[in-house]
């Protein structure tokens, strides 16, 4: 299991399509991936999961992948979430 905490750098934070591109992206990993935010923890390749964060640019949240391809997985995602 590898668990990483990320600033969001995303100008608009994850907006209905930031959040969409993140599950494509978290959808192609084979891990179970999750993100917490405060007390909340969901499913990165869930939209409704991923909606019901309302994550703003400069908020830390934690990524934490557990599988085959979890090095992969979080990499991927912190790319994401850091490019402007």
């Amino acid at each position: 299991m590898v668990k990483k905490f990320i600033k969001i750098k995303l100008s608009s934070g994850l907006e209905a399509r930031p959040a969409a591109m993140l599950v494509q992206v978290a959808s192609q990993y084979d891990s179970k991936i999750y993100l917490e935010a405060e007390a909340k923890r969901v499913n990165a390749k869930s939209i409704m999961g991923m909606m019901t964060l309302g994550l703003v640019a400069g908020e830390t949240i934690a990524v934490e992948a557990d599988g085959e391809d979890e090095e992969a997985a979080v990499s991927e995602i912190e790319k994401y979430l850091v490019s402007e």
